[in-house]
């Protein structure tokens, strides 16, 4: 197991995770950092915990809104399957 330093609202803290997957978690903590800041903009420096709560509340809604979009998005083509032209049909005119 390896250990990776990330910065959220200018606290460091150091996580473990499986080898080779430090950038991925940098980037991710990038995100959630960008979060936090865009938070703080709007409502102040709240406090870490609250700040980190309301911004995973927000990426936790993103990543809904995204499945809900990919089940809509399935279920259109599905519909086209169904309606017994193929997605190459529906696409070429």
């Amino acid at each position: 197991m390896s250990k990776v330093s990330v910065t959220i609202n200018g606290r460091a803290f150091t996580i473990g995770c499986e080898e080779g997957q430090e950038p991925y978690l940098r980037e991710l903590a990038g995100y959630l950092d960008g979060k936090v800041h865009s938070m703080s903009d709007q409502v102040g420096q709240i406090g870490d915990l609250r700040l980190l709560l309301m911004a995973a509340l927000i990426v936790v809604d993103e990543l809904k809104e995204s499945e809900r979009r990919g089940e809509a998005l399935t279920s259109h083509i599905d519909r086209l399957g169904a309606d017994g032209r193929g997605v190459e049909d529906h696409f070429a005119g």
